[in-house]
């Protein structure tokens, strides 16, 4: 049987608790404390709602009742469930959401994918917005997975390392010719100078042949680590344009910045330079060792005798810098979200004269990332020495008894062997002092991977349908018992009904915050409902194509956004290849055409980025013309005309009136008198539809729009007043 589970920490007294509440698909709610034998259980049938509310120092969960039987006989319509911490709210919401799909149609939906707060396997704490255990996630299989993206490069990247094997061997071959010069030339005073001479030619022209080797490797090699690095991001990029608003709401726009431009960053400097360094180092090691083997297999064993200490020291260090290197990545992700939220809204900060604290803010982020920097750095300057001087133990291991062989002529170990071998300790030991720096790079690149990787494996809330609709969008939109809210625990929206003829225009009112953008947002399908459907024409807009849906909807947002380029190319934003003669109309249908043409090069100006060169009314109007060229079937108006003063809302309300006969059109406005045009007003009020007619129908029913209009009108007499005293 189904069952969906909630853990709750605290008593309904606020004293500490342990309890759960479960949720089966028959329909029942138990509710278990921990250690209390005899479990509570209330059925569904009868429940209006079940809902959450943040206290003081507490959430509460709830039980609404539809008649008052089996409630309280203090608050007769409720019953209290439990409490617990605020860490809770958004697990309790999310309780609530699947409890209350169930009332609604009579089937529960329990999420594949349950975000969780300990990690199972470790019991530490999880990270927030991070679903990997950062003591527990598997580092080698992070970057088998990261290894997936050089495939395309495969052939590319093995012929370089083939290539480098010959610089490696060329680099190798030294410490032969020189055991040769020493045992049968120098040390017997045997050959003649043009066999010393021809020899060390030999050895000259493979280092020169080796190096011209290596120059032809690293440029094939890293060309194609640097397209990997691209792919990378760029498939990232592309995840995150596919995301619902959710993902965006959730994650602050330094973190993704920092995971689309830093990590790829960091992933592709590791896989261009340190990997390949690395595996280069690991071959020349075991070349080198296999040719002392073979020379003398007992001095071999003395040089490797420290390294399984220094192997075991870096393993259990790895475990340490990994958690460090995540807790300094977040540190660094918030100080990139404080930097672009004060770069975003600088005019707002000068305009207050918080200069001083946003640079206090600023740098008290950068002090703790520093900190936390630090204190990584002389972690690692107090480990690195100790396994460098226990790697380098051989060394003088091979110096000492090499040197009595020597001298005693023992198992065939001759002045020549013994240089051969200081020569490749060089090549074993210094690869060996630098690979223990291995911990520190895989801890520091798997921990941006597995940030990147989520990003990849996070599945949009908007999912497109297998066979996806193309119906006309003519209008015809209907909300059927649609309920959303952007946190699990606070619905905006509360069962709406809402049919919206083709042809006809609506006007959303009420109160700030009653959800008016919201229902917009999801005609829109930047957000799915949480129950219910939304319907164009029949068709549940979750079977529709969301790029069939959004060619032919037109938009207007409160908040009007200009890229950093032309007048021209921020209008044809809404129809890609569009005409100069259609950017024109368009604009002057906006009543944009004429500050556009007194500008110096017209159509073909720099708006300059955010659009913050024009003024409000400026930038409005051309977003209304971005809008407009699209000739859509369904018309979004998110309070269009709030920018402009009454002279050019005027013009603009003319215009709009023009473009919207025979659209279907959903228009939001601060000025009530704005919308008396409009075929129908819907009135918004806690969470639900509370009024429908026309401008003349609501006033004489003298509610919540007619209470509206008269706030309005007052709030103008006023300012009317004040200004003819001035």
């Amino acid at each position: 049987m189904k069952e969906y589970t909630f853990e709750y920490d605290l008593g309904l007294d606020m004293s500490p608790s342990a309890g759960r509440l479960v949720f089966r698909e028959d329909g029942e709610i138990s509710i278990q404390e921990y250690g209390v034998p005899a479990a509570l259980t209330l059925s569904t049938d009868g429940v209006e709602e079940i809902a959450v509310r943040a206290g003081v120092g507490c959430g509460l969960l709830y039980v609404k009742y539809k008649t008052p039987e089996d409630a309280d006989k203090e608050t007769p319509d409720f019953k209290l469930l439990c409490r617990f911490t605020m860490s809770g709210l958004d697990p309790a919401g999310e309780f609530c959401k699947i409890v209350n799909f169930y009332i609604t149609t009579g089937t529960i939906d329990i999420p594949e994918i349950v975000e969780k707060r300990v990690c199972e396997k470790c019991n530490r704490p999880m990270v927030k917005d991070i679903r990997v255990c950062v003591f527990c996630y598997n580092q080698f299989g992070v970057l088998k997975r990261a290894g997936s993206f050089i495939k395309p490069y495969a052939k590319t990247l093995t012929l370089s390392q083939l290539m480098s094997m010959f610089t490696l061997i060329t680099f190798l071959s030294a410490p032969i010719f020189t055991r040769l010069l020493v045992d049968r030339f120098w040390e017997p005073q045997l050959g003649t100078l043009a066999e010393v001479g021809l020899l060390i030619g030999i050895m000259f022209f493979l280092r020169f042949g080796g190096e011209l080797v290596f120059i032809m490797t690293a440029r094939i090699f890293n060309k194609a680590a640097i397209h990997f690095s691209n792919d990378m991001r760029v498939a990232t990029y592309q995840k995150l344009q596919s995301h619902s608003m959710t993902l965006f709401a959730k994650r602050t726009p330094g973190d993704l910045i920092r995971r689309i431009v830093d990590d790829t960053g960091v992933v592709g400097d590791f896989f261009t330079d340190l990997a390949r360094w690395m595996m280069e180092m690991i071959i020349m090691i075991l070349l080198a060792f296999t040719i002392l083997f073979i020379t003398n297999w007992r001095l071999a064993f003395l040089v490797l005798a420290p390294v399984p200490i220094v192997f075991y020291c870096a393993y259990r260090f790895r475990l340490l810098m990994r958690a460090r290197f995540e807790r300094q990545w977040r540190k660094g992700a918030k100080v990139n979200s404080i930097l672009h939220d004060i770069i975003k809204g600088i005019r707002t900060v000068k305009a207050f004269g918080n200069e001083e604290k946003e640079i206090k803010k600023y740098a008290d982020a950068n002090h703790e990332l520093a900190s936390i920097g630090s204190d990584n750095e002389k972690l690692w300057s107090l480990m690195f020495p100790p396994m460098g001087f226990i790697s380098g133990i051989g060394e003088f291991l091979v110096l000492f008894i090499g040197g009595w062989m020597v001298l005693n002529q023992a198992f065939g170990v001759t002045l020549g062997v013994l240089f051969q071998f200081t020569m490749y300790m060089g090549f074993i030991f210094w690869p060996l002092r630098m690979l223990s720096n291995a911990p520190r790079w895989i801890a520091n690149t798997t921990t941006s991977m597995v940030k990147i990787f989520e990003l990849l494996d996070d599945e949009s809330e908007i999912k497109e349908a297998k066979t996806p609709k193309s119906v006309p969008i003519s209008g015809d939109v209907a909300y059927d018992n649609v309920t959303f809210g952007y946190k699990s625990y606070e619905p905006v929206l509360k069962g709406v009904d809402l049919k919206i003829n083709p042809g006809e225009m609506i006007g959303l009112v009420g109160k700030s915050g009653v959800g008016k953008s919201t229902l917009i947002n999801l005609a829109m399908r930047l957000y799915d409902p949480n129950t219910g459907r939304i319907a164009i024409n029949d068709t549940d807009i979750r079977d529709i194509s969301p790029s069939h849906l959004h060619e032919n909807t037109g938009v207007v947002f409160q908040d009007t956004f200009l890229f950093a380029g032309t007048f021209y190319e921020n209008i044809a934003y809404g129809k890609p290849g569009a005409s100069y003669e259609e950017v024109i109309a368009a604009s002057k249908a906006a009543n944009a055409h004429d500050f556009i043409t007194q500008t110096a090069d017209g159509y073909e100006t720099l708006v300059g980025e955010g659009g913050q060169t024009l003024s409000g009314g400026e930038r409005q109007r051309l977003s209304i013309a971005r809008a407009i060229i699209k000739n859509p079937d369904l018309l979004i108006l998110d309070e269009a005309t709030s920018s402009l003063d009454v002279e050019t809302e005027s013009l603009i309300q003319d215009s709009l009136n023009r473009i919207t006969q025979g659209r279907t059109t959903i228009a939001i406005a601060h000025r009530l008198s704005t919308l008396r045009n409009a075929d129908r007003l819907v009135v918004l009020d806690e969470g639900g539809v509370a009024e429908v007619g026309t401008h003349r129908e609501l006033l004489s029913k003298k509610g919540l729009y007619y209470n509206l209009v008269m706030a309005q009108r007052q709030s103008s007499r006023k300012e009317e007043n004040a200004e003819s005293k001035s």
